[in-house]
């Protein structure tokens, strides 16, 4: 279907994408406007619907590209044999954390896409979530060492609990950094101290 936005060059892609994925992120779906998609990304309205026949399919297809742009970036980095839970999820927070600092137009895209309410996206963007979702769950999780955590424990549920809280001091500190307008730049040093204090109150809440 995307084959003559395909045999473009990447360079003239990435250019419509941008464009794209910033109207949409700043708008949502229902109200971005594809007038400003094309001055932005520099050609005519007929030829974006040439590419992507309609708003629709452009927003669902530069979901696809930004989802896959920032998995393959990040599991690039993460150590799947790595089998010590609380490690692995400090590599992960750190990795996604980056993301972010380097593709933030990117994930507020992703962010706004997985909230979207507009019935004309919204199911097949949370099934393209849900697939994704699992998919990432079980390439991250799928040889964890669960000698580590006391009897009793539901680990999937422990899982959750750590990943909500790693995911909302994440959130925390991008909120923070655009209210201080501090143009984008995190204490990492400070926001990895806070993962490890966390991280040591789950250790010493559910492991051995």
């Amino acid at each position: 279907m995307f084959s003559k936005f395909l045999n473009l060059s990447l360079q003239k892609q990435e250019k419509i994408l941008e464009a794209a994925i910033r109207e949409f992120a700043d708008k949502g779906f229902s109200k971005a406007s594809t007038n400003e998609i094309v001055k932005e990304a520099g050609i005519s309205k007929g030829i974006l619907f040439h590419y992507f026949q309609n708003k629709k399919n452009l927003f669902l297809f530069a979901y696809d590209y930004a989802s896959k742009l920032c998995m393959d970036e990040f599991f690039k980095k993460v150590d799947e044999e790595e089998r010590d839970i609380l490690y692995k999820l400090r590599q992960i927070s750190s990795f996604k954390l980056e993301l972010v600092q380097k593709h933030p137009s990117i994930f507020k895209f992703l962010q706004a896409a997985v909230l979207e309410q507009c019935i004309e996206v919204k199911n097949e963007i949370e099934e393209r979530n849900k697939k994704l979702s699992e998919s990432s769950y079980s390439k991250m999780f799928n040889n964890i060492d669960v000698s580590k955590f006391r009897e009793g424990v539901d680990i999937s549920r422990v899982i959750n609990i750590i990943m909500w809280t790693l995911d909302g001091l994440a959130t925390s500190k991008q909120q923070k950094v655009k209210a201080l307008d501090t143009k984008g730049e995190i204490d990492y040093e400070k926001t990895f101290g806070e993962i490890d204090a966390y991280l040591d109150i789950f250790k010493n809440c559910f492991y051995k």
